[in-house]
């Protein structure tokens, strides 16, 4: 394929980030990788992913130089191949589990997801990633605040949408706070 007709590769998501957590302590094969999330270990109690999504997912991933396969040949049985991080990956995954999630709309799936990977990664990498993602939602919180403020009386329809999301992200640093309390020793 010549440079012309390639397409540009787009950022991996943060479901694609996730899976590369799966590849942290060992290499794995795809299927192996669909079974862990079937089993609703951390992972798979926020995404379902059909097996030939996740393929798929997979092989974006090793295009793009985050992931690398090696065929194993397995005696009489299919070979199969074993996925293992790359130096690109680990940098790209640990830069994004510690990175806030940066729209309220992106919040359940994928900080719940970042806060699965950062518990796998232990208490620095969750006290840190819980730190980050309530500063940030306080700068969303005051800005939300400062738009209210600004809006005139009527109509009352932009008010609420702009009540109703600061209640969100209200709910969101509550709920912050409570995950520090609980994932996070006293000091």
């Amino acid at each position: 394929m010549d440079a012309i007709s390639r397409q540009p590769s787009t950022p991996p998501d943060g479901l694609e980030y996730a899976l590369l957590s799966l590849l942290r302590r060992e290499p794995l094969h795809a299927y192996e990788m669909h079974q862990r999330l079937r089993r609703g270990e951390s992972l798979g109690h926020i995404w379902q992913l059909k097996q030939s999504h996740l393929y798929a997912l997979l092989a974006r991933l090793e295009e793009q130089g985050l992931i690398a396969g090696v065929t194993e040949l397995q005696g009489a049985r299919p070979p199969r191949r074993m996925l293992a991080l790359t130096d690109a990956g680990t940098a790209a995954y640990t830069a994004w589990v510690t990175t806030p999630v940066q729209h309220g709309r992106d919040f359940r799936l994928e900080f719940l997801a970042k806060l699965a990977c950062a518990a796998s990664e232990g208490q620095p990498t969750v006290a840190a990633l819980i730190s980050i993602q309530r500063e940030t939602c306080d700068i969303w919180l005051r800005d939300l605040h400062e738009r209210i403020a600004a809006l005139p009386n009527q109509p009352p329809y932009d008010r609420l949408v702009l009540e109703f999301r600061a209640g969100q992200i209200a709910a969101i640093l509550s709920w912050l706070e409570r995950c520090g309390e609980e994932l996070l020793p006293p000091s």
